[in-house]
């Protein structure tokens, strides 16, 4: 933490993620993923409020894991226990810095693009519907097509309103194209993802990851293939792979921007006035846009 906080300068918006892994303090037992909810809630609460004390007056936003609806992957818990540990972490938050803004957990694809009786929906409904008092801003991930946006900041503020309050909306991830919004590449791609995931063991380490990698780990196989036959791929998912031909590489740059600017428009719009930019192509951070 103190390696972070020696490079601000006090000009940034800082926004952190903590979330609920460890090798010995949770549910599951691993330091990287999936978290899950603490053995002892009140240590829990005594962390949070360290590292946020440690942290006042540098760190303005704090956000309760990520995507916590992504249960297995992102979240080992129900609704309800995610929802014990929110209210926690956000009297934490409010006990070691008054100021500080406490984030719900990301509101992403598998809720956006889930029927209303859909088990993503009905953990966030859940979540929205008691945890009125544990959230200052609601999180939504805006990937895909740009023209989805106003309904997806619909769909968030359907969440809270059916409950009788609304608070504002940041956007923690955005970023456009991706390759899921192209019919003829989403056959190609679920596939290989679904091969990788099955053999994916259920918690992932930064130890376990580390072994997996020597020896090839199930969704590098699974991009391995796709590279061998990149040729006969389609062009669509071809450009966004390393070494496409220069045309199609060309084309998802020009299709990028657009993107860019025809989501975040329509967000601004919408009164997002906080936006994370997360760049699907590279392994890069977050770039934090404060609108103007």
């Amino acid at each position: 933490m103190d390696a972070l906080l020696d490079q601000l300068d006090g000009d940034e918006e800082v926004w952190i993620t903590l979330c609920s892994s460890s090798p010995w303090a949770t549910r599951e037992a691993t330091d990287f993923l999936p978290p899950s909810p603490a053995r002892d809630l009140s240590a829990y609460a005594r962390f949070v409020r360290e590292v946020v004390r440690r942290c006042a007056g540098r760190v303005r936003y704090w956000q309760c894991d990520n995507e916590p609806s992504n249960t297995g992957l992102l979240w080992a818990g129900t609704a309800e226990e995610y929802l014990t540990q929110l209210q926690a972490m956000y009297t934490a938050v409010k006990q070691a810095d008054p100021g500080a803004v406490v984030v719900l957990g990301g509101c992403g694809y598998d809720v956006l693009s889930a029927e209303e009786d859909g088990e993503p929906r009905r953990f966030f409904e859940h979540v929205t519907r008691s945890g009125r008092d544990a959230f200052d801003v609601f999180d939504v991930h805006l990937y895909g097509e740009a023209a989805r946006v106003p309904g997806h900041l619909a769909t968030a503020r359907e969440l809270m309103r059916a409950h009788g309050y609304l608070k504002p909306i940041v956007a923690g991830e955005y970023a456009a194209p991706i390759p899921f919004e192209f019919p003829e590449v989403g056959a190609v791609l679920y596939q290989a993802l679904a091969e990788a995931f099955a053999q994916a063991p259920r918690t992932q380490s930064t130890a376990e990851l580390a072994e997996r990698e020597q020896g090839g780990t199930p969704e590098r196989r699974a991009m391995t293939a796709l590279y061998e036959r990149m040729p006969e791929l389609p062009p669509k998912l071809q450009m966004f792979m390393e070494g496409c031909p220069g045309e199609l590489e060309a084309k998802r740059h020009r299709v990028s921007r657009r993107q860019l600017v025809m989501g975040t428009v329509p967000a601004l719009a919408e009164g997002v006035r906080r936006t994370a930019y997360w760049t699907s192509r590279r392994r890069s951070p977050r770039r934090w846009t404060p609108a103007r």
